[in-house]
């Protein structure tokens, strides 16, 4: 899923292909590849933007970032 060698970044790669396909159930099958691009634009604007994280202290990741940068 990334480079050759770089075990923690394919790691993370999973992590995060685990939390699209169970949280926002996009290992369904979708109609056409437009559909498919859309559910996985509005996963990932959900997670980064709405859905609170506890390891965050119930922040989104946009939210911390805007505070670090």
């Amino acid at each position: 899923m990334t480079e050759e060698n770089h075990c923690y970044e394919n790691a993370m790669a999973k992590r995060v292909n685990e939390i699209l396909k169970d949280v926002f159930y996009l290992d369904q099958t979708f109609m056409n590849v437009a559909h498919a691009i859309r559910a996985a634009k509005n996963a990932i604007k959900l997670y980064n933007e709405i859905r609170l994280h506890l390891s965050l202290d119930f922040k989104t990741p946009n939210m911390v970032y805007k505070l670090t940068a």
